[in-house]
């Protein structure tokens, strides 16, 4: 299947390590350019020179702080300024804190809003005057808990929905500029976020990290955690020109794991 991603440009969010970055690699493995983004410059710096010596997409870096407009505001400005425009935007960012209702302050909802959805809101709204003239592809990360809740993450439980309505609602207003958008929602995705939330569950229930892997692979149809570049191959053909009438859709990357139809 031909991609068709050779010179395109994309912005990728929170992509120093994990998902945002699989992202970023198979992206410029097919010839994109790439802007990635993250708030430690020096991984950043390393990241993007691991980028550059694939030899096909060209990369850059900028540091960013997704929860400050003005850092939003610049890394669209950067990316313009060393590509010519936008064509791909990836919207990502770090998973909220677990905690249960009771146990979560109203700075924790804010910061989480600002972090998990706002950030996403005001991201696409920097990037769309250049989306709008050729047309292009929104791509938001959330979790499988927008189709089913994960117990002691109401945070996410919360936000994640939030970007469905988003994206859904913009599939409509973009459609007539050629811009489709997209929700990827990962599962149990072999990264340092899922690590740490295997290790939280292990500190509560007084028990070692493995019998907590054991048991979650246990639920899992495929009997395994994915692998960001499993997450990535999904992610590419939905940012690609081989996707051409999917829009407003969330795609679940979870090994079968979510019952919910």
């Amino acid at each position: 299947m031909e991609l068709n991603l050779s010179g395109k440009t994309a912005v990728v969010l929170a992509s120093s390590q994990g998902l945002g970055f699989a992202i970023a690699e198979r992206l410029v493995r097919e010839g994109a350019n790439v802007v990635i983004s993250g708030r430690e410059e020096e991984k950043l710096k390393e990241k993007c020179n691991r980028l550059e010596a694939i030899g096909t997409g060209k990369a850059a870096y900028q540091k960013t702080d997704i929860t400050i407009p003005s850092d939003i505001k610049q890394l669209i400005a950067f990316a313009v300024e060393t590509f010519g425009t936008i064509d791909l935007l990836v919207n990502n960012a770090g998973g909220p804190p677990a905690g249960a209702f009771e146990e979560l302050t109203d700075e924790a909802w804010q910061a989480s809003f600002e972090l998990n959805l706002l950030s996403y809101v005001r991201t696409i709204r920097e990037a769309l005057p250049y989306l709008k003239k050729q047309g292009g592809k929104i791509l938001n990360i959330a979790s499988s808990s927008i189709k089913e809740p994960i117990p002691g993450l109401i945070l996410s439980n919360t936000f994640r929905t939030g970007i469905i309505g988003l994206s859904k609602t913009l599939a409509s207003e973009l459609a007539p500029y050629d811009i489709l958008i997209n929700t990827i929602a990962p599962g149990r995705i072999a990264t340092d976020r899922v690590k740490h939330l295997d290790q939280v569950n292990a500190d509560k229930q007084g028990l070692d990290i493995e019998t907590i892997e054991k048991h979650m692979k246990a639920q899992i149809p495929l009997k395994r955690y994915g692998t960001p570049e499993e997450f990535a191959n999904v992610a590419a053909f939905l940012l690609s020109e081989a996707n051409t009438y999917i829009t407003g859709s969330a795609i679940l990357v979870d090994g079968g794991m979510v019952k919910a139809i």
